[in-house]
């Protein structure tokens, strides 16, 4: 790996751990929807105003139905997941969960005929599940029904995640990092706006408030996302997608130093297998798996 891409994964990894704390924040201000459709249109919409002003002319080529399928499941659904889910069972749990993603694009990739499971990805699957189930079932703290909600959305976002990462990979392999990743937020921004209407913001955000949405938007979503992008042409999508176990590190110490968030020795193995199978699933260790 260069240094420069070590560079992009390093700011990957410190910028999507610690966007769970600001997310929180923001969803605190804005409402778990305004969370969602406020950072996805500053997003997209950042993305897509500055690619001229850098002389980037962008493609759109491939068709507006890929960029809706994109920002349906990989922004509005994923987001959406995350904003309702991760005040209700913290930052250390929901990282942890969300580190799952890869489990679940090999598993339907696999579905899809788009990837071949060696014997230790299957095994690395079964791992995972396996994680979620400990790191799900033993809380720190009784389980109410927020806790199980919060679950339940996490695991909704992380299938949403997946299903946009295959459906990327297969569809949109050639289209540019800027023209994917500004569409598909502008386009989830636009399908979650509606929902302001059950859901507005609790109150008038102070001035701070905004800072943090424009952190969220622009140094933790917009940015990173087409480094990502980035990345996957420049070392393969197996080891740029293994980022999310450094961002569950980081998640997972920001919420034990900084918001007194603890978990039990059952989350906490449930959380090393859920690494375990994940890097078995990536073939990160053991055989890799194949493309069909």
């Amino acid at each position: 790996m260069k240094p420069s891409d070590l560079a992009a994964y390093l700011f990957l990894a410190l910028a999507w751990g610690l966007s769970f704390l600001v997310l929180v924040k923001v969803a605190t201000a804005f409402g778990w929807v305004g969370a969602v459709t406020f950072r996805a249109l500053l997003a997209g919409g950042a993305l897509l105003a500055v690619a001229p002003l850098t002389g980037r002319r962008l493609d759109f080529g491939f068709g507006l139905k890929p960029l809706l399928i994109v920002g349906a499941t990989t922004v509005a659904l994923q987001l959406v997941g995350l904003s309702y889910g991760t005040p209700r069972i913290g930052t250390a749990m929901a990282a942890i969960l969300v580190a799952t993603i890869p489990l679940f694009s090999m598993l339907l990739g696999r579905l899809a005929g788009v990837e071949r499971l060696t014997r230790s990805g299957a095994l690395g699957l079964l791992l995972g599940f396996a994680g979620i189930v400990a790191l799900v079932g033993f809380p720190a703290e009784p389980a109410t029904p927020d806790f199980w909600l919060g679950s339940a959305a996490l695991i909704v976002s992380t299938l949403a995640a997946a299903t946009g990462s295959v459906y990327a990979s297969a569809r949109l392999s050639r289209a540019g990092a800027w023209e994917v990743t500004g569409g598909a937020f502008l386009a989830g921004g636009v399908m979650t706006a509606p929902l302001l209407l059950a859901a507005p913001p609790p109150g008038v955000p102070a001035p701070l408030d905004y800072v943090w949405l424009a952190v969220l938007a622009l140094g933790m979503s917009a940015a990173p996302y087409v480094l990502y992008f980035r990345l996957v042409q420049r070392i393969g999508a197996t080891r740029a997608i293994s980022v999310e176990f450094a961002v569950t590190v980081v998640a997972v110490l920001v919420g034990a130093l900084f918001l007194g968030e603890r978990l039990t020795a059952v989350q906490i193995a449930g959380a090393a297998t859920i690494v375990l199978g994940c890097a078995l699933v990536l073939g990160l260790i053991g055989p890799r798996p194949a493309r069909g």
